[in-house]
């Protein structure tokens, strides 16, 4: 079973992350990235279009069980995360996680 909160700091720690609803819908309309993971409370619009973004260019897509508060102090960061894309995961194993799902 994968750790979701100590994949995603392994993912910030050693591979490439993006932050940021507006650049996580730009690299998803556009094909690039390997995970998007969404807020439980990210708002809706965002959500619908990161799930059609995602769709179309063949992106696994989660939604993280905690707020946006909660994934940002995951993340080791001061504020909040609504939305994030992993480029590179690193060491981390957060990939497997769309195996099981």
């Amino acid at each position: 079973m994968v750790d979701i909160n100590k994949s995603i700091r392994m993912a910030v720690d050693t591979g490439k992350v993006v932050f940021g609803s507006r650049k996580t819908q730009k690299l998803a309309l556009a094909g690039k990235g390997k995970l998007i993971i969404v807020a439980d409370n990210c708002p809706k619009k965002i959500k619908e279009n990161l799930d059609y973004y995602a769709e179309i260019s063949n992106i696994n897509m989660i939604e993280y069980e905690g707020d946006g508060k909660v994934l940002g102090e995951t993340n080791g960061k001061p504020f909040n995360i609504a939305c994030m894309v992993i480029m590179e995961p690193g060491d981390s194993k957060i990939l497997d996680i769309c195996k099981t799902e």
